[in-house]
């Protein structure tokens, strides 16, 4: 009845699916890892954070705590690094990673860095088209009369993959940033460094994975959308 469900273009995101399933265990493993392993000079994810920004004269920049695990972010809005409640108070390598890429944002806005003001702007466009995309998608697919609505959904949906490719400049300069302020010898010991760049880029795969399977999606939909011409 309903054969899109079963054809063969759901092959494609079955590599992305792999993907995202192995960049999920891949940053848990890494993030608790390096978890129980601590700073030997003995910071917090907090004071980390705090002493960066105040050295880059961020001040007015607050750090602030957050319910949950790894929702970690910063708010470019409200200008304001929130750092989950393992990373805050913790003085594991991972907290120190986690803490001083979120502080990399904030190093970003800071000095207007052209992907993240870029980001920032696609984010209306991208939380509607990907709310919207598939249903207009399929209701088109269903109803020939209206078919024009499959187009209408590939367009909603290209501001979500282009949020999503947008997404992987921001986020591994973020982590760029942070490695190059730990590796200074404030924050880690030399011998640390290694730890804190695992975990970033550990973390850096999630995006890789978000990216190709909205890549996949896309080219599926746009196949769907030709077998009907």
């Amino acid at each position: 009845m309903f054969p899109f469900f079963f054809d063969w273009t759901m092959v494609l995101i079955l590599p992305a699916l792999g993907l995202a399933m192995w960049a999920q265990h891949k940053v848990r493993g890494t993030y608790q890892q390096f978890s129980e392993v601590r700073s030997r000079l003995g910071m917090t994810g907090q004071q980390v954070a705090r002493r960066i920004l105040d050295q880059n004269g961020l001040q007015d920049v607050e750090v602030e705590p957050i319910a949950g695990q790894l929702t970690d972010h910063y708010h470019p809005n409200d200008r304001k690094v929130r750092l989950s409640e393992g990373i805050y108070g913790s003085t594991s390598l991972s907290a120190l990673a986690v803490a001083a890429h979120e502080v990399g944002h904030a190093l970003q806005h800071k000095v207007g860095y052209a992907p993240m003001s870029l980001r920032a702007s696609l984010v209306p466009a991208a939380n509607i088209g990907s709310m919207a995309a598939m249903p207009l998608f399929f209701i088109g697919l269903l109803v020939p009369s209206i078919s024009w609505l499959m187009d209408l959904g590939i367009l909603f949906f290209a501001g979500a993959v282009i949020f999503h490719l947008i997404t992987l400049p921001v986020e591994f300069d973020a982590s760029r940033r942070a490695i190059a302020i730990l590796g200074n010898g404030t924050f880690l010991a030399p011998d640390e460094v290694q730890g804190a760049k695992k975990v970033l880029n550990a973390a850096a795969w999630t995006y890789v994975a978000a990216a190709t399977m909205s890549l996949l999606q896309m080219l599926r939909l746009i196949i769907l959308r030709g077998s009907r011409d």
